[in-house]
């Protein structure tokens, strides 16, 4: 048993340790992933790059070969033209072939290698113009790259255009010869505009992406500083956190001792500990007591059943506490009672205050399911005069009020004052006036 006991503590340990590290561990795994990514990224552009060299170059030797083939005639140099033509056109149809919808992946990667791309590059190529053609430098450097079909596919047709009128012999004409040759001059002028242009934005993209990394790599360190800092400071509260969480507790415990569960007021125990210390402190002050018990409680419990019953309890202990002055207390007792403690109040506002809550009662409907009830409760009032009397004493006067106001009819409140030569008696109900 304690060899097992043993072993967990170890485990909840290795956990908490697991734990503690594990923001630092996913900062270190991020920064590796950054870095990973970084070295994906600047590689594809660096293909491209290449990739771009590679394609201006063979353009250029294409326009070349075929103004040598133009000239001569010799079938070797028209050979040349059609295998430099060849790396434009197998990039053109690597883009087509990722710009279509579904993206033919192998076609592009033909394509490339085509265009004299290394296989190694041909993954990052094919990746970055995937996940990144909408980013803004590589945007821009394919619109000038798509620029160039129309010129390549002019640059094809004009080789064939040669090849048919070379079959008869050189030409003979000088201005169709130079026609084509300023022709010929002219696309190659546009294919270096592209070329150039295309370059450039992947060499701006290239300086952005260096310093976003750089950048990158900053905020990271920042992050493992918060963290560290996060992490002092969450020790530093932990035990605060806890404290307050017990004290939380604590508050909720006491809550739930001296709050009646259902209405949420306070309970007998907390109006006794109240009247108790009332009586301690009351000296030569007035201190009256109202005990209220509700007279058709029962019917509406037998007849509707007890969820009935609880909502009218709860609605009652709202009612009862609308009037109340700030430091008196209202607390459920018990079924259907209540008290209530009114400290400095003499005996004739102590009636006054039962017989407003005796009106407000009968004057409330209570409702359950299209059926209504009238609610009354017969209501016992003591009032407190001497500085010796004890918290059973309080009590028995107020619930023997309580009890003659039921014999004598219910809906009204019977007073108890202590004094035999002195009879307070409140004003009877509506219905026993009429009689």
């Amino acid at each position: 048993m304690l060899r097992r006991t043993a072993t967990s503590a170890k485990e909840r340990s290795f956990l908490h340790v697991i734990k503690l590290v594990s923001p630092f561990v996913m900062v270190v795994v991020l920064q590796a992933a950054i870095a990973g990514f970084s070295l994906e990224v600047m590689s594809s552009v660096r293909a491209y790059v290449a990739g771009e060299a590679m394609w201006s170059r063979s353009q250029k030797n294409a326009v070349y070969f075929l103004n040598l083939y133009l000239h001569s005639g010799q079938a070797s140099q028209f050979a040349q033209y059609q295998t430099s033509l060849a790396v434009p056109i197998g990039d053109e149809y690597a883009r087509w072939a990722l710009e279509g919808d579904p993206v033919d992946v192998e076609l592009a990667r033909i394509g490339f290698l085509q265009g004299g791309n290394h296989p190694d590059d041909v993954p990052g190529l094919i990746w970055l113009f995937r996940y990144f053609n909408q980013v803004s430098f590589l945007r821009e450097a394919i619109r000038e790259w798509a620029a160039t079909d129309p010129m390549l596919l002019e640059l094809s047709v004009f080789g064939e255009v040669i090849k048919s009128e070379l079959k008869n012999g050189p030409v003979r004409d000088s201005d169709r010869l130079q026609f084509l040759s300023s022709r010929l001059s002219e696309l190659n002028r546009q294919f270096t505009g592209h070329a150039e242009r295309f370059s450039t934005v992947l060499g701006e993209g290239s300086r952005a992406i260096k310093l976003t990394l750089t950048w990158l790599n900053i905020a990271t360190a920042a992050i493992l500083i918060l963290l560290l800092i996060w992490h002092t400071r969450r020790l530093v509260l932990q035990r605060q956190a806890f404290e307050d969480a017990l004290r939380a507790e604590k508050e909720r415990l006491a809550f739930q001792a001296s709050h009646d569960w259902l209405t949420g007021i306070a309970n007998r125990r907390a109006f006794e500990a109240r009247l108790q210390s009332e009586l301690d402190d009351s000296g030569e002050n007035s201190l009256s007591l109202i005990l209220l018990d509700l007279d058709q409680f029962k019917s509406v419990n037998d007849s509707c059943g007890h969820l009935a019953g609880d909502r009218l309890l709860c609605q009652v202990a709202r009612l009862l506490q609308q009037d109340r002055r700030p430091h008196d207390l209202v607390a459920r007792l018990g079924g259907d009672e209540f008290g209530l403690i009114l400290p400095q109040c003499a005996p004739y506002d102590a009636v006054d205050i039962a017989e407003r809550l005796r009106r407000s009662l009968e004057m409330f409907n209570f409702a359950w399911d299209d059926r209504y009830f009238a609610v009354t409760a017969s209501i016992g009032v003591a009032c407190i005069a001497d500085a010796n009397t004890t918290l059973e004493e309080a009590m028995r006067r107020t619930d023997a009020a309580c009890y003659r106001a039921k014999e004598k009819g219910r809906n009204r409140v019977q007073v108890d004052n202590g004094r035999p030569d002195v009879a307070l008696v409140a004003a009877p109900s509506r219905e026993a006036a009429r009689a």
